[in-house]
């Protein structure tokens, strides 16, 4: 069994997180230098980095459920999901410019996100206990970006890294869960015009709701709870897509319409 890491080397992983995002620079997935990194020391480093957000003046907003499809999982090399968090920074206006200058290698996602009336929290979460607190639904692109070279990591990496959040962008319409079947929600995602990626919101989890009630339950283990007033996105329907200065993505959604986002 390894020895866990001290608070001193938790604070280095994450000075060595938040320079990479900062400057826009590649570093080694953080297990290269510490192997022994466990999955809750990885998310003490992530609450550290969502702690000198704060600090440093941006909100929380919400929260995203990452690696929750079967398609981002193989793409990703791992076989468990996790979260991260939203904050005011990271959110974009639909249809706004994006600019790709401090991203190191920007993929774009397609979500369900929900909007959460009530306050959750356990570990027993359910699918139905997700549906009763949701205000509404809507369509959402997040824009992830690891701060791994190669986009190559271990889950217990990229949970430090916070899930690789970047941005993240809303549109569309918003609906009433009761008045959809999220399972068979469909979406087609379109970059610069063309069709790249297909499926339903079934991927995500067999149901999206399941993966909001999982992170409900990370976050019980990390002794919080999911406010009411947050935004959730359920994790990316299909692979995630890269994108380079000039490109162009739009997420249509059957029920939901279309989101979209430019990049410069």
């Amino acid at each position: 069994m390894s020895k866990p890491l001290a608070p001193e080397d938790l604070a280095r992983i994450a000075d060595r997180l938040e320079r990479a995002e900062r400057q826009g620079a590649a570093i080694p997935k953080v297990t290269d230098d510490y192997p022994g990194l466990g999955l809750s020391e990885a998310y003490a480093v992530q609450s550290e980095l969502r702690r000198r957000r704060v600090a440093a003046g941006e909100r929380v907003v919400g929260w995203k459920a990452g690696l929750t499809s079967k398609a981002k999982m193989v793409q990703m090399g791992v076989n468990v999901p996790g979260i991260g968090f939203l904050t005011s920074a990271m959110a974009c206006p639909e249809n706004s410019a994006v600019s790709t200058q401090r991203l190191i290698h920007p993929r774009v996602e397609c979500e369900v996100a929900f909007m959460m009336r009530d306050t959750l929290r356990g570990r027993d979460c359910t699918r139905e206990e997700v549906l009763a607190a949701t205000a509404f639904v809507f369509p959402a692109l997040e824009i992830i970006d690891s701060r791994f070279a190669g986009f190559k990591f271990d889950l217990h990496s990229v949970m430090a890294d916070n899930a690789s959040s970047a941005r993240f962008v809303g549109g569309g319409r918003a609906r009433r869960v009761h008045d959809l079947d999220l399972r068979s929600l469909g979406v087609v995602m379109e970059k610069n015009g063309r069709i790249v990626a297909t499926a339903s919101a079934a991927a995500v989890m067999g149901h999206p709701a399941d993966a909001v009630a999982l992170l409900v339950a990370v976050l019980a283990d990390m002794d919080e709870e999911l406010p009411g007033g947050s935004i959730v996105l359920s994790g990316g329907i299909t692979e995630a897509i890269p994108v380079a200065a000039g490109d162009s993505m739009v997420a249509r959604f059957q029920e939901l319409g279309s989101v979209s986002v430019h990049f410069e």
